[in-house]
């Protein structure tokens, strides 16, 4: 029976799983830079982001303690988002108390803090 010595076997797996690293690392001074395409080809599909837009939406139910307000809205361009009936974070919570039930506004949704949120919200 072959004995294999264990010690040149772990440095050999070591260099090779390093050297990606290594070349990685390399500077890229010199080098031409050019705009970066879309990560995902759901965001190249999507094109560049839009401006915020006003959405027609209708309050369906207002959750002052949470800040949440349920809404039936249009299409939601500026996120990629078709008309649904969906509970959204206010960025006003108490701008809320100014609003009830049923009634129809007009809404400016945008990311805060990676979610969808009602940025701004007037009666029609």
């Amino acid at each position: 029976m072959k004995h294999v010595r264990i010690v040149p076997l772990v440095a050999l797996v070591v260099a090779l799983a390093t050297a990606p690293a290594a070349f990685a690392a390399a500077s890229m001074d010199g080098m031409a830079m050019k705009p970066s395409s879309p990560s995902s080809p759901a965001a190249a599909a999507a094109g560049p982001r839009q401006a915020p837009r006003p959405v027609a939406a209708e309050i369906r139910k207002i959750d002052l303690q949470s800040g949440k307000v349920t809404l039936k809205h249009g299409p939601i361009e500026n996120l990629g988002m078709p008309a649904m009936t969906m509970a959204f974070p206010a960025r006003d919570r108490a701008a809320l108390k100014d609003f009830k039930e049923g009634d129809a506004v007009a809404v400016v949704f945008d990311k805060v803090d990676g979610r969808p949120t009602v940025v701004d919200m007037q009666r029609k």
